[in-house]
């Protein structure tokens, strides 16, 4: 009997240098996984141009599929239904896995039988190899989001198939996919190993989606990102309490997220006040009254008034800039 790999790796493309994708295909082949134990799965979204050429010398190391331009979150969902192994992780095909940290993370699912879900940290710095963390925490998906802030991206989660079941990706939001994936996934892992590795290197390119800056780009991410506000507000309402309450936490710092965007994307008082009606309209504003954290409490003191909103309109562009 064939053997189920023990990860599936995704890894999405359109319109990316293939130099940067092999990149992130080699750091997948340098993990101490056998050929039986790891499944390379590349979906290309619709390129103006196949890199197929260029993957032929991987051979049978990987699985291509090319696809009518649909979005990132069709292509994961494309890969995710087809996977076989018993863990996904998801790659950006510009990004790459870093190798010590990283096999740490796949030390932690061959040696706990009962982790569903692993949490690391990524880096800017390209060629990076910090080995300073310590030994892994756990916690419930539920109680983690409930005392603790988490990462949105979904590239720093290796998580259990099972666990997953028919979690996808939702088709049209070209913006913060991501954030309404992983607190749907954490509410459904009994233990989430967390540990500070940076095993994942996130490329910063100024032709990446979440760099444009015109007006229209603007937009669609500020409304992409109360989507998935409202979602996740809306999912709330139908949980059980334990984890409405863990949801909920991350609905109010994800609409403090939204708040600030507003004012860093546009700098317009005018925008500011639109976001804060229509956030007042659908219940999220003002933000709730808890000790989330203390950048938290003081941004929700600070929005709650005109007088408030005005000084972080003048003052965060500045301190941004600053640092």
């Amino acid at each position: 009997m064939k053997q189920q790999p023990l990860v599936s790796f995704i890894l999405t493309d359109y319109n990316l240098p293939t130099e940067l994708l092999c990149e992130a295909i080699d750091s997948i082949l340098r993990l101490s996984l056998r050929s039986t134990e790891r499944e390379i799965i590349i979906v290309d979204d619709g390129s103006d141009s196949s890199p197929m050429n260029s993957l032929l010398k991987y051979g049978d190391d990987i699985i291509y599929l090319r696809q009518k331009n649909s979005g990132v979150s069709v292509a994961r969902n494309t890969a995710m239904a087809m996977a076989q192994g018993e863990y996904i992780q998801i790659i950006d095909g510009d990004d790459y896995l870093i190798q010590a940290p990283y096999e740490h993370c796949l030390d932690i699912i061959r040696y706990n039988k009962d982790a569903d879900v692993v949490m690391f940290d990524f880096t800017h710095d390209e060629g990076s190899n910090d080995l300073s963390y310590n030994s892994p925490r756990v916690k419930s998906g539920t109680e983690l989001m409930r005392s603790e802030n988490i990462r949105g991206t979904a590239c720093c989660y290796l998580f259990r198939q099972s666990v997953r079941s028919q979690l996808t990706f939702t088709p049209g939001i070209r913006y913060g996919e991501d954030e309404e994936f992983t607190p749907q996934l954490l509410i459904r892992a009994e233990h989430v190993y967390l540990t500070e590795a940076k095993a994942y290197f996130y490329r910063e390119r100024q032709a990446s989606a979440v760099h444009q800056t015109d007006k229209t780009s603007i937009q669609q991410q500020l409304d992409d990102h109360l989507t998935v506000i409202r979602r996740l507000q809306k999912l709330a309402d139908t949980l059980p309490q334990t984890d409405r309450l863990a949801l909920q936490r991350r609905v109010a710092q994800l609409t403090m997220d939204h708040i600030y965007n507003t004012i860093m994307l546009t700098r317009s008082e005018q925008q500011l006040d639109e976001t804060i009606e229509t956030l007042r309209q659908n219940a999220l504003y003002p933000l709730p009254d808890r000790d989330y954290s203390t950048k938290y409490v003081w941004f929700r003191k600070m929005t709650n008034s005109r007088l408030g909103r005005r000084i972080l309109l003048r003052t965060l562009p500045k301190m941004k800039k600053e640092r």
